[in-house]
């Protein structure tokens, strides 16, 4: 029986701190054999704890999603490596992208990811953000800064956006 995404994450972070490399099932290789593009959320008393995802699908969605749950442990930039300790405290979530279209910032709605994009500069917020910051403004704003630009950056930037469905522990 092919495990779900959020199982194959936690085996793939638990193998990891083993120091093994986590290899699913038949079942779950071929379940999740298209490519796929995903992100996994790691949070610690509903606080984020690690997010690395990938934006475009040029893997195996089972790959991408192992791949992403081991950077969000112990490879994502803002956090140290997640303990043994931490693992047993952290939830999970993976969200799976749609492909990514070029919008209007009219047209943006709540329900979508957005990514910017200005020069070298990318940055990402999944829709699930809106929840933390639901004017859309601001919500832009953030984005820009995140992207290391200045908040206003957003008006003249491209932005893309894509929708998620996402699987909770």
């Amino acid at each position: 029986m092919a495990l779900k995404l959020t199982e194959l994450a936690r085996k793939a972070i638990e193998s990891n701190l083993k120091g093994k490399e986590f290899i699913p099932d038949e079942d779950t290789k071929k379940k999740y054999s298209k490519k796929g593009a995903s992100f996994v959320t790691l949070t610690k008393n509903k606080c984020l704890r690690g997010c690395v995802g990938s934006l475009e699908a040029f893997q195996e969605l089972w790959k991408d999603v192992i791949e992403n749950a081991v950077n969000a442990g112990f490879r994502d930039f803002r956090f140290n490596p997640l303990t043994y300790e931490e693992f047993l405290e952290i939830k999970i979530e993976v969200s799976v992208l749609s492909s990514a279209k070029k919008i209007s910032a009219e047209k943006i709605t709540k329900d979508m990811g957005i990514i910017l994009k200005k020069g070298i500069r990318t940055s990402t917020f999944l829709p699930q953000v809106w929840e933390e910051i639901p004017d859309k403004t601001e919500f832009l704003e953030h984005l820009s800064m995140k992207a290391g630009l200045p908040k206003d950056a957003w008006k003249d930037a491209e932005l893309w956006g894509y929708t998620v469905k996402a699987q909770k522990e």
